[in-house]
């Protein structure tokens, strides 16, 4: 286990300076994922948003608070054991969408996360994410409720948590049920 620690924390501190792209002459910090470096389930989300870039952290607030407390209470995982990162490591101004360019420029580092980590399960979270790891222009209404087969893993898409907290019991619901499909599958691993 040693090993795989020390590989994602080079592979953190070799992101930290990256200069692939033009975010990274308006980003605060390069915001390269927290928790567990060996955890069964990686959630993917799509990039750094205002606070996030301050923090240094994926997933703060609102959306960040939702979202662990649902892995907690539906996977049984503490979630300061599972490993958040996004796809893009640096905040696009005025929290846009990455552009295309940004994105091949980031893969890299999140291929090469994934890979150090190599997770049963990868929870991506909303459109972006789910589309650029399935390969797909399809929706995220679309691909949620299931999982797919995924390099060596098991992929399950869900709803943003943003949108999640926006679109009331309905969508909570639905995001729970992913989530809930996300821990039976690391639960069937683990028997």
């Amino acid at each position: 286990m040693r090993v795989v620690v020390d590989a994602f924390l080079e592979l953190r501190d070799r992101a930290a300076g990256c200069t692939r792209c033009e975010l990274s002459t308006t980003r605060t910090q390069v915001v390269f994922g927290t928790g567990h470096r060996d955890s069964p389930l990686v959630v993917v989300g799509e990039a750094p948003g205002e606070q996030e870039d301050l923090s240094g952290e994926p997933f703060v607030g609102r959306s960040g608070t939702l979202l662990r407390r649902v892995i907690g209470e539906e996977t049984g995982l503490d979630p300061a054991d599972c490993c958040i990162v996004n796809v893009v490591k640096c905040r696009p101004p005025q929290n846009r969408d990455p552009r295309p360019a940004e994105v091949a420029a980031c893969r890299p580092w999140l291929d090469e996360q994934l890979e150090v980590v190599s997770p049963t399960v990868v929870l991506t979270v909303g459109n972006f994410a789910s589309r650029l790891l399935l390969g797909t222009r399809e929706g995220i209404t679309r691909l949620r409720g299931r999982s797919y087969p995924w390099r060596d893993a098991h992929l399950v898409p869900t709803l943003h948590p943003a949108a999640v907290l926006r679109g009331g019991s309905a969508a909570l619901e639905r995001f729970r049920h992913d989530v809930r499909l996300a821990g039976s599958l690391l639960a069937g691993a683990a028997a």
